[in-house]
């Protein structure tokens, strides 16, 4: 049986090493784009001689075209420049529009039935640009930032209770950046509520530090961002997608009334299957739950009616 074909475009360290963990899924093929000539190449050609190692026989092809992409299912979009040491996401904004905008057009223009996972930042503009160029119905656009920000909460949590990250469950809702929105009240630990097993305070402590996550790292590596947990998250996506999982997962996707938000991207619970993101999930939320993720949207809207400008 032909194996679905799964095009990651931008060959940079979360490209790169978002090909790599599909190809040891032996589950599809796999297309690695870029615009620099080699980089994709060798990438692809040195992820293809682990295979015999590794034990997979994925066909990983490098290219610096996007006629190899046609036919491809899921493309995960992570090109762009990356976020510098003291850089806010919204500096990202004009570049990445326009490099997102091309991808978009490229992709689109050869597999029309796509399923595009964004990775670029800043995330929820980037994904608003995807929807407004691409065309596609809002359940085959969708933006990878709640999948990362759980994961962050899930690892601080296990290693503050001494538990593994799998028997943490998280929730982490709103725009992809200061503006996230964590929701301890649906986070659990082997299935108790975390509030019950740790101080409001470090709690507290855990959430602030989720906030900051990206900007952790980008502290620590100082000339670039994270990219193994990131490359983790969208084949997650990826693999929830291609296995129809209905798995509800938080993802950044347009919400159209669903909690009380209308014509905004931002990251809400979505359950992904082969449709993509198929239902949004409304959880019961507090007053001032709410009023967060209000605000959260807020920013994005700024941030989505200044991509509109910048685009025309």
């Amino acid at each position: 049986m032909k194996k679905p074909k799964i095009t990651v475009v931008g060959a940079g360290n979360v490209g790169g090493t978002t090909a790599q963990r599909l190809a040891e899924k032996d589950a599809y093929e796999v297309v690695l784009v870029d615009i620099v000539e080699g980089i994709p190449q060798g990438k692809a050609l040195d992820i293809s001689q682990a295979g015999p190692v590794c034990g997979y026989s994925t066909r990983v092809v490098g290219t610096n075209g996007y006629d190899e992409t046609a036919g491809s299912s899921v493309a995960v979009i992570t090109s762009g420049i990356p976020r510098k040491p003291g850089m806010s996401r919204d500096e990202l904004l004009s570049t990445n529009a326009k490099i997102v905008k091309s991808v978009v057009s490229e992709l689109v223009a050869r597999s029309p039935e796509i399923i595009l996972i964004l990775v670029t930042n800043p995330l929820d503009a980037m994904v608003h640009v995807a929807r407004r160029v691409s065309g596609l119905p809002k359940t085959k656009v969708i933006g990878m930032a709640g999948v990362l920000d759980s994961a962050r909460m899930r690892t601080f949590i296990a290693a503050e209770l001494g538990v593994p990250g799998h028997e943490v469950q998280a929730m982490v809702l709103g725009g992809h950046g200061d503006t996230m929105v964590p929701l301890p009240r649906y986070t659990t630990v082997r299935g108790k509520p975390v509030s019950d097993l740790m101080t409001k305070d470090r709690l507290n402590a855990i959430v602030k530090r989720t906030r900051d996550g990206g900007a952790e790292i980008v502290g620590l590596l100082k000339t670039g961002s994270a990219f193994y947990a990131p490359s983790a998250s969208a084949v997650d996506m990826v693999e929830a997608i291609h296995k129809d999982e209905k798995r509800v997962m938080p993802c950044a996707v347009l919400c159209e009334g669903e909690y009380g938000l209308k014509d905004v991207v931002v990251g809400v619970p979505v359950k992904i299957g082969r449709g993509g993101a198929e239902e949004i999930v409304e959880y019961e939320l507090t007053q001032e739950e709410r009023a967060a993720l209000n605000s959260s949207a807020g920013a994005v809207r700024e941030l989505c009616a200044a991509v509109d400008r910048l685009m025309g």
